[in-house]
């Protein structure tokens, strides 16, 4: 028993010494420990260090364009992607037609106007010496047009254009008696715009518009196939071509026909979104069957259901693909064979320079030897991207037209759904003689 009431001495005594340390920490009861311990659970976790490079969850909501939103918000932010400076104009007819590269007072244009006034010195002072009074023969020519062939390549020109463009200059001037610098200038502008007018007229219609209406007549959507390399700007120029189209009441079904890259129908989604709330009929919808399927056969049901709900144009946006990917180009061939496309448009980058050349010959190749049919289809226009970049090196341009007998039928001049113009054959003479 005596033992039994010193260990109860001795526990009273712990007691005691446990409440007084609890005291002096800030604890006034031992009966509150755990109570202290569930607070220590609810304290703020320390939050993990975010390391260069790597995304939060809070920067991955921020940057999700994919909700929704309220309309409200969605017509704040798509009413940033439209240029008012570089809109086009209404003709007579009420047509909605996007502006000239030549026309100024906007965002872009080719050339300004001091470089205007001294255009004509980078190939007029080859023929300075030549101003001596006697008839000009092809021996005597012969030193000035190489060294304007010379000129014309580091235009971006390609070699059988600038060998072209250089014959029918000096076809123009053999047998004529030199006057003065002034006449030789009057000269070579008069024969380089024969020559480049004859590369750049088309040889197929430019009138869309009319086009469409035509096609709709006969009970059936106007149908637009988008190709091209990779990173040419295929869907976005896409979107530039369907604001076009709904500014002049046009009912818009795009096909989302890029199943290969991961993004490309919610990039779609996002543009589908952003035109209807910048368009007052807002008629434009997108037809989608996710990855990894035919794009032949989802063109073919855009169609289908194009012509079944009343829509006026099909824009069938494709995959990117290099002109030397075989399977890729079969795959391309097919889609334009199952489903007869009113209109084949290349995209291609005003900054490739010849390599244009070589993408628009290797697409064209490619659908003849894949198509199976005895008159296959070829590219038909082309539209030329990222032409603000390219100062006066307009050479591709002449290049691709040259290549394909085809017109380019817009240019892209940036980011905006309203940067999208139309090529203009004075701009372009007058960047080609700019030293």
């Amino acid at each position: 028993l005596e033992e039994l009431a010193q260990a109860n001495e001795m526990a009273i005594g712990r007691k005691q010494k446990m409440r007084t340390w609890n005291e002096r920490n800030g604890v006034k009861d031992a009966g509150n420990v755990e109570e202290t311990k569930k607070g220590k659970k609810g304290k703020k976790k320390k939050e993990n260090r975010v390391w260069e490079g790597k995304a939060t969850k809070e920067s991955m909501k921020a940057l999700d364009f994919s909700g929704g939103g309220s309309e409200s918000d969605n017509s704040r932010s798509a009413s940033a992607l439209v240029d008012e400076r570089s809109k086009g104009r209404r003709t007579k007819d009420g047509i909605y037609d996007v502006a000239e590269v030549a026309e100024r007072g906007d965002g872009f244009q080719l050339l300004d106007a001091e470089q205007d006034e001294d255009s004509g010195r980078g190939i007029f002072g080859i023929f300075k010496n030549l101003t001596s009074g006697r008839v000009l023969t092809e021996d005597i020519l012969s030193k000035p047009m190489a060294r304007m062939r010379e000129h014309l390549a580091n235009k971006n020109v390609a070699a059988d254009i600038a060998d072209e463009i250089c014959q029918t200059v000096a076809r123009e001037l053999v047998g004529v008696r030199v006057g003065g610098l002034q006449n030789i200038r009057k000269l070579i502008e008069q024969s380089m715009e024969t020559s480049l007018t004859r590369i750049l007229t088309p040889v197929s219609s430019t009138d869309i518009i009319r086009d469409i209406e035509h096609v709709n007549q006969a009970g059936r959507p106007y149908t637009i196939a988008f190709v091209g390399v990779n990173g040419v700007g295929k869907s976005t120029n896409l979107s530039k071509v369907c604001y076009w189209l709904l500014q002049n009441n046009k009912r818009v079904l795009i096909a989302a026909c890029d199943t290969f890259r991961s993004g490309a129908v919610e990039q779609l989604r996002v543009h589908v979104r952003n035109l209807r709330a910048l368009s007052e009929n807002q008629d434009v919808e997108i037809f989608e069957r996710g990855y990894g399927k035919d794009s032949a056969a989802i063109a073919r049901d855009a169609i289908a259901l194009g012509a079944a709900n009343g829509f006026d144009v099909v824009l069938i946006d494709t995959a990117g693909r290099m002109q030397d990917n075989e399977p890729l180009m079969r795959a391309l061939s097919k889609l334009v064979s199952v489903n007869k496309p009113d209109k084949i448009m290349f995209v291609g980058e005003a900054l490739v320079g010849n390599e244009a050349v070589d993408q628009l010959q290797k697409f064209n190749q490619a659908m003849r030897d894949f198509s199976g049919q005895s008159r296959p289809r070829q590219i038909d226009g082309i539209i030329l991207t990222k032409f603000d970049t390219i100062d006066d090196r307009v050479g591709a341009a002449l290049s691709m037209t040259y290549i394909t007998g085809q017109p380019i039928v817009f240019v892209g001049t940036g980011q905006t759904y309203t940067d999208l113009r139309r090529m203009n054959v004075a701009q372009v003479i007058r960047a080609l003689l700019r030293p």
